[in-house]
């Protein structure tokens, strides 16, 4: 009786929905302008810059425009030139790959609010032009879509870190989504992921494992190219400063200079609850491994479409990575996405509709939860999401004949060939 109402959710009903995210607009717009007002020469209430990750991308971009571009990767030459923008001690470091400051380079020619604002509202329209596709919204219902993407929690902690979530969500969600439609296109976007490489983790294994060959060649090209353009601007030095700064990232893991609790790993949870490096990367290991394995599955069998295979992969990618801080959950709007339009298209299956709102939720709690209470539960989330996300796949699918599954090129050239000329069972519901 208590786990029956979770199953169907019978309750949460469009308008019960629609209320909660004008609650979560609401409460956004009063966090965000109370940040805003009660600032002081732009450092917020906690002794932080507002947009507080962006200074790095500013003052990083501020280095690279007068020729010292490795210089972005030292800590003290970066601290300098923040601490003579802005008051604070100490700032963020810059951890991304060189074609990421090719990216920031024209930030550093305007003053730093102005880039920042800037620099939110073109990735945040990238994000909202990618997602709209996933939510399948017609001109007349859009504004409504809208509003809920804007509303999901992640954007708001985006917006506060001054994050890149806007851009790598709105990278991930055009390229899966062109997938099939413009193979070379969804490659190149793809490949530009190579600005943040963890939360590119489960592409290659979409691509390798689904055969979509003009994909990946694309993909590696354009990655090839911006490492490349990256050298030719700004000189060897930037990487040999980014291998030399590599290890300021692993500390940041192993240390705990980042706090385990902001970040939603299962690595980081095994470190909030008291685990030691080594148990950490192991279930981390077996978590990739497991993400991995299902994701190969949904590639494989046949009669997926590419939407499902993308809300999947995804999914698995926020299993994979151990460096997942909590605002990196936007990319997440892509499985929950579709998983919504699949549940108005073919009803809800159980349990999906309190998978799709733990996770819309989970960036709103993920950080309190494992910092104050020390219950992490991001990674149980993500793993719920992402089996919610194959579950819906696989039962589109139509490919059990006799009770199992019919695999690409798996069962052989003349199962195939039978198994597809007899109808498949329909799945119970």
């Amino acid at each position: 009786m208590t786990i029956d109402p979770l199953r169907h959710m019978v309750w949460m009903t469009a308008g019960r929905a629609r209320a909660y995210r004008w609650i979560l607009i609401v409460v956004s717009l009063v966090a965000a302008l109370g940040t805003i007002l009660t600032a002081r020469h732009g450092i917020d209430l906690m002794g932080k810059p507002l947009g507080t990750d962006f200074l790095a991308f500013w003052t990083a971009s501020k280095l690279a425009l007068v020729g010292r571009g490795g210089a972005a990767y030292d800590l003290a030459q970066l601290y300098a030139i923040q601490r003579a923008a802005m008051p604070v001690e100490p700032g963020p470091s810059f951890l991304y790959p060189p074609p990421f400051l090719l990216l920031c380079l024209p930030l550093g020619l305007v003053p730093y609010f102005v880039a920042l604002i800037g620099w939110l509202l073109v990735t945040g329209a990238a994000y909202w032009l990618a997602l709209r596709r996933w939510l399948g919204l017609s001109p007349r219902v859009a504004s409504g879509g809208a509003l809920t993407a804007f509303a999901f929690p992640a954007v708001l902690m985006n917006i506060g870190h001054g994050q890149n979530g806007f851009l790598t969500c709105a990278l991930l969600g055009s390229g899966l989504w062109l997938i099939d439609r413009r193979p070379w296109l969804a490659g190149a976007l793809l490949g530009l992921l190579v600005i943040k490489p963890q939360i590119a983790l489960a592409i290659p294994v979409l691509v390798l494992a689904s055969g979509r060959w003009r994909v990946a060649v694309a993909g590696a090209a354009t990655a090839i190219a911006a490492c490349g353009a990256s050298w030719f601007v700004f000189g060897p030095s930037v990487w040999t400063g980014f291998l030399a700064g590599s290890a300021t990232g692993r500390a940041i893991l192993e240390q705990g200079l980042v706090e385990p609790g902001k970040m939603v790993s299962l690595f980081s949870a095994v470190r909030v609850l008291g685990g030691g490096i080594g148990l950490a990367y192991g279930l981390q290991g077996l978590a990739a491994g497991g993400a991995v394995g299902l994701l190969v599955i949904v590639a494989r069998v046949r009669g997926t479409n590419a939407r499902g295979q993308g809300a999947v992969c995804v999914a698995a990618m926020t299993l994979m990575s151990p460096f997942l801080l909590d605002y990196d959950l936007i990319v997440t709007a892509i499985p929950l996405a579709w998983l919504w339009t699949e549940g108005l298209r073919r009803g809800f299956l159980p349990w999906e509709k309190a998978v799709l709102l733990a996770g819309y939720i989970l960036p709103l709690v993920a950080r309190d939860l494992a910092l104050h209470l020390g219950v992490p539960v991001g990674p149980v989330v993500m793993a719920a999401v992402l089996l919610a996300c194959a579950r819906a796949a696989l039962h589109g699918s139509g490919a059990r004949v006799d009770g199992r599954w019919v695999f690409h090129g798996w069962n052989g050239r003349t199962g195939v060939r039978r198994a597809e000329q007899r109808p498949a069972r329909p799945v119970a519901r």
